[in-house]
């Protein structure tokens, strides 16, 4: 992994505590990695090329099958999804929206709920923001509520609701950039949308993410974690805008072919999800 540091490693391997229990857990689980016939990776070939060639030299056949969301048309969310979301996307200029989530895990402090908030609404750019049940710490059992002074100022540019369906929001015509936690989903939906991403990873491999997104394939910018609202404003307004987001932009319709030529016939991707059934599953099968 070129160019890594210490901060972009997953937090689960930056303890110090040797009885960390998410350290323990993925020790578990990687010792019974070298048990398995097979590793099923959601990637595709030329997203990871290098790492994956360095893993193929230490560990049982590597079957890369991704992006997984592009082989399907049906989500992997069990939350209730809004769809009127959709209708407001169909009202907006192309490429005039940033969409905002921060996933199903990720919890800010209200002080970071409330930078974000001035910080799109200071941008002059419309928004919408998955703001779902319990993303703000100790309102876990509730509904999030914005102060009213900002609520005002959002002025019929931004909505707000609880859960969407993602990839029809990311491919919508609508949509400039994601303003994203990193997950490894959000991450690959992103790329297969061409969508450039403004980055706040929150923890577990979210660093890794965001330091590949935007340092290796130059398609993002990252937000720090202590997130002020003029630094939210000025990455929002340069990504829309400026010369750098021109770049980004550039970079993330070169990914999202690079991605559909995975999984198209011949490529990638789709090769070794046949070759995993024939030499994996039917060998199985078979004995």
């Amino acid at each position: 992994m070129k160019n890594i540091h210490l901060k972009d490693l997953p937090s689960f391997v930056r303890t110090t505590d040797p009885n960390d229990p998410y350290l323990n857990f993925m020790i578990h689980v990687f010792q019974k990695v070298f048990q398995t016939s097979a590793i099923i990776i959601n990637t595709f070939d030329d997203l990871e090329g290098t790492v994956l060639e360095a893993m193929a030299e230490m560990l049982p056949p590597i079957y890369t099958v991704g992006p997984l969301s592009l082989f399907s048309d049906h989500g992997s969310s069990f939350w209730k999804e809004d769809m009127n979301c959709l209708e407001w996307l169909d009202g907006k200029l192309p490429k005039s929206v940033i969409y905002v989530n921060f996933g199903s895990i990720a919890i800010l402090t209200k002080e970071q709920l409330t930078e974000f908030a001035w910080g799109l609404v200071d941008s002059e750019h419309d928004f919408l923001w998955i703001i779902r049940q319990g993303l703000v710490k100790g309102d876990q059992e509730s509904d999030v509520v914005l102060p009213e002074e900002i609520l005002r100022e959002m002025n019929g540019r931004g909505l707000i609701t609880s859960w969407c369906q993602q990839e029809k929001v990311l491919s919508h015509p609508s949509m400039a950039g994601f303003l994203t936690h990193n997950g490894w989903n959000s991450t690959l939906e992103s790329i297969s949308a061409g969508l450039p991403m403004l980055c706040w990873p929150y923890y577990a491999d979210q660093q890794t993410n965001c330091h590949y997104v935007c340092k290796e394939w130059g398609m993002g910018m990252e937000i720090e974690h202590d997130v002020k609202r003029e630094k939210v404003a000025s990455l929002i307004k340069e990504l829309m805008s400026g010369e750098k987001g021109k770049e980004m932009k550039e970079k993330a319709l070169e990914w999202k072919e690079c991605a559909f030529r995975a999984i198209k016939e011949g490529g990638s991707s789709s090769l070794n999800l046949e070759k995993l059934v024939k030499e994996v599953l039917q060998r199985r099968d078979a004995i």
